[in-house]
């Protein structure tokens, strides 16, 4: 079976700055100045997934969610 990629959306208007996700994905999230995500192009490896499903369950704001990749 395989597995779709997944890519992680940023909604940047609810985003508040917590930087949470920075801290429970940092393979796919920095911080800028200000605290807010920069995020790495492209979809989550696939043994990332996980990590990344936990930053978007613990974001405050509810800013984040995971979604198929495209293409």
């Amino acid at each position: 079976m395989k597995r779709t990629a997944r890519r992680l959306v940023i909604d940047r208007i609810a985003c508040t700055g917590h930087g949470l996700c920075a801290e429970l994905f940092p393979e796919q999230l920095a911080l800028d100045d200000w605290g807010y995500p920069i995020q790495s192009p492209g979809p989550i490896a696939g043994g990332d997934t996980r990590h990344a499903q936990r930053a978007v369950a613990a974001c405050p704001a509810l800013a984040m969610r995971l979604e198929a990749a495209r293409g």
